[in-house]
């Protein structure tokens, strides 16, 4: 029996555990944990993608 967990989940945990050990901020471990949804294509990854390529290119 094959067991699947999602990347968008595997990236939440290990986000969560980074901010827990105070190795990253928040809004890094956001970027982070909203890049999951991308790396995953998931049904949320285009508009997370337009959400990050807007932030990133905001300070330009």
């Amino acid at each position: 029996m094959a067991v699947t967990v999602s990347t968008a989940l595997i990236f939440f945990v290990i986000t969560v555990v980074l901010v827990w050990a105070k190795r990253v901020s928040t809004l890094a471990a956001a970027a982070v944990w909203l890049s999951g949804f991308t790396a995953a294509a998931t049904v949320v990854a285009s508009p997370v993608h337009a959400l990050l390529t807007a932030l990133t290119t905001a300070g330009r």
